[in-house]
């Protein structure tokens, strides 16, 4: 996976919807997160712990996020994240939110020939 600093600091901004989307699919937990990420960038963007358990912290410290613990059935035990309704209309919000500037970068950036 190449390192795409520019890629990076333009999704820095984003990773809570990135996670909320995540969790929007159902409930998960860190490791899980980080691959489904992967998964869904194509291998193209790699989300690190770090940044993972600072935003999963924040997430929930504003309620748009829960956590519990699953069982031990394999290995040690999990913490699982899952989506509240506020998180589920943050999401969307945030996807509006997006649609709307993406739409204006791609009318200030593109030439319009």
């Amino acid at each position: 996976m190449g390192d795409n600093s520019i890629s990076r600091d333009i999704i820095r901004g984003h990773i809570d919807a990135i996670i909320l989307r995540v969790l929007c699919e159902g409930d998960n937990y860190g490791y899980e997160i980080i691959k489904a990420i992967a998964k869904n960038s194509d291998g193209k963007y790699e989300l690190k712990e770090p940044s993972l358990y600072t935003s999963l912290k924040r997430l929930e410290t504003q309620k748009l996020i829960s956590s519990y613990w699953g069982d031990e059935s394999q290995g040690g035990r999990r913490k699982y994240y899952k989506v509240t309704s506020l998180g589920e209309e943050a999401y969307e919000k945030s996807l509006a939110d997006w649609k709307i500037a993406k739409d204006l970068i791609d009318k200030l950036i593109e030439r319009q020939d």
